[in-house]
């Protein structure tokens, strides 16, 4: 089983090489191409290997949105086994995970996927707190204890609202700034994509 992506002038071309194609491999080698997994399309809309182009003028290499969700898929899965655990010990087993996905995409030129995972995952972590420290007691002593004065811990700890919107909010973020998940060993993927970049 073998992919390729083929990138011609224009649709007309890219359906023409597609059935010439389709004629020689059945000729030759008596293979059918799969017509569920090959389509004529723009090269922003298709990937390969895990990556994508951008629609501009001169197209730049880019992490496919696919491979984006397939990984918040696994990282899901991975935090829903760190309900109740310390945050410390949730980062540090996904750190290789984090780093190998990065690796990979290392080749990458586009830096928005990196930095749209990076704000998505410590609001992840950030809403994993939230429902560790359970009822409004506990989140307004927490929320003091990092740093919020008492009105505006009350005010957050009592609001009603779910724990992804919380995560989201100004306080949680004032109380669990980014430097928290630095200090705990949070691979950042814009962070270790430059220093992938500039190592190679």
């Amino acid at each position: 089983m073998g992919y390729c992506n083929i990138y011609v002038q224009s649709e007309q071309a890219g359906n023409r090489v597609l059935a010439s194609l389709e004629r020689w491999l059945w000729r030759r080698l008596r293979l059918k191409v799969n017509r569920d997994k090959s389509a004529v399309g723009r090269p922003s809309e298709r990937k390969f290997l895990g990556y994508s182009l951008t629609s501009e003028r001169a197209p730049r290499l880019t992490v496919a949105w696919e491979s984006v969700r397939r990984l918040k898929d696994k990282l899901r899965r991975s935090l829903r086994r760190g309900r109740g655990r310390y945050l410390g010990s949730v980062i540090e087993e996904l750190t290789p995970q984090l780093r190998g996905w990065v690796a990979y995409f290392r080749l990458a030129q586009v830096k928005a996927r990196f930095e749209e995972l990076d704000a998505w995952l410590r609001r992840k972590l950030r809403r994993l707190l939230w429902k560790q420290w359970k009822c409004p007691r506990t989140r307004l002593r927490r929320l003091c204890e990092l740093g919020l004065d008492r009105t505006r811990a009350a005010a957050s700890a009592n609001n009603g609202r779910g724990p992804w919107w919380n995560a989201g909010a100004s306080h949680l973020n004032q109380a669990v700034p980014n430097a928290v998940f630095t200090h705990w060993g949070l691979v950042s993927f814009v962070q270790e994509h430059r220093r992938l970049s500039f190592s190679s």
